[in-house]
């Protein structure tokens, strides 16, 4: 009979990408297997484009699935889907409870937060500092799967391609080695490279004749709006006017993608396309680029003590600030001329 695997995956859009070689380990070693997620709905559109992925299902924590009765019906519906095991990549206790009240009889993942009860296999986590997506690998290791590729993933969605076409149409962009995306945001601002930097750095790009297209959520278009502020010859913004598939379709077709450490970087590398990353208070050997697309760091030591530092309240950001224009512009032409 054919196995019937769950994943159940964390809510962040980078961390989602870096769990995509658990699907792929997985599938490699029982091909036949059903393999499914459990996922909130904004990471919907990265899993649509797992090729490794059987199944998702939306588990709206904060919306339709607050109450008991809705998660109720959820316990119900992973009852009834009849899973062999679950693989909880979320620290989540009551994601572990839901498996374990929904019968699932194997039942892998961290111990933490008082949850060793609910887990019939309990990880324990390396002593050594690993990328994001190593943790997330050890705990199907750990029961025996071999990790073959440990690269991400991610298919461009078909129809979301073909619009990318007509924008790029529309906008007489025909030469895509030329062709840079640049994603200025991030999920906290310490991340964020300057707006003065990103003004600068693009001002040069389209005097030396690249195409540029600012991408990004709808909540971020005052940012991309200051970025572009009194240039005479302003980028293309689709800031909040593109849906993700589409952005990732849109990275794929780009010579080049730049962008802080946040979860577009690793779309952009998923989907195959160079990237430049642009790292302040994170970690690259933690967080990096480690999908299909070729990827350089870009990267200060300015003597700060607090490497890795998430310290929301840093007067001066200065590892940010040290990474310069000049800096960014000069691996792009190594880029261009590879």
């Amino acid at each position: 009979m054919k196995k019937r695997f769950l994943v159940v995956n964390v809510n962040w859009l980078g961390d989602v990408v870096f769990s995509t070689p658990v699907f792929r380990a997985i599938k490699e070693q029982e091909p036949d297997c059903h393999l499914a997620c459990l996922a909130v709905p904004r990471v919907k559109e990265v899993l649509d484009c797992c090729p490794f992925l059987d199944e998702v299902i939306l588990y709206d924590e904060r919306g339709k699935d607050r109450g008991l009765f809705p998660k109720l019906r959820l316990i119900w519906q992973l009852r009834a889907g009849k899973f062999d095991a679950v693989f909880l990549l979320h620290r989540s206790w009551t994601r572990a409870l839901l498996v374990f009240l929904a019968g699932i009889p194997r039942r892998v993942g961290y111990p933490d937060k008082g949850r060793w009860w609910l887990l019939t296999d309990r990880i324990s986590r390396s002593l050594r500092l690993t990328h994001r997506s190593d943790q997330y690998l050890k705990i199907i290791e750990d029961c025996g799967i071999v990790v073959k590729d440990r690269r991400y993933e991610l298919n461009v969605d078909e129809k979301a391609r073909m619009a990318v076409q007509s924008i790029l149409r529309q906008y007489h962009i025909t030469d895509q080695g030329r062709l840079i995306v640049i994603h200025p945001g991030g999920n906290w601002d310490l991340k964020r490279w300057l707006v003065v930097h990103y003004h600068d750095l693009i001002s040069q790009l389209v005097a030396e004749s690249y195409s540029v297209i600012l991408t990004g959520a709808e909540n971020e278009q005052n940012l991309a709006q200051q970025i572009v502020q009194d240039m005479t010859s302003p980028p293309i913004v689709l800031t909040g006017k593109i849906s993700l598939k589409e952005t990732m379709a849109l990275m794929q077709q780009a010579h080049l993608v730049i962008s802080g450490d946040s979860g577009p970087l690793h779309l952009a590398s998923a989907v195959g396309t160079r990237t430049i990353g642009i790292f302040g208070p994170t970690r690259p050997e933690l967080t990096g680029a480690r999908g299909m697309g070729e990827g350089t760091v870009l990267q200060r030591d300015v003597g700060c003590n607090r490497a890795s530092c998430y310290y929301l309240d840093c007067p001066d950001n200065v590892c940010m600030q040290a990474v310069k224009p000049a800096d960014v512009l000069e691996q792009v032409r190594k880029f261009v001329a590879a």
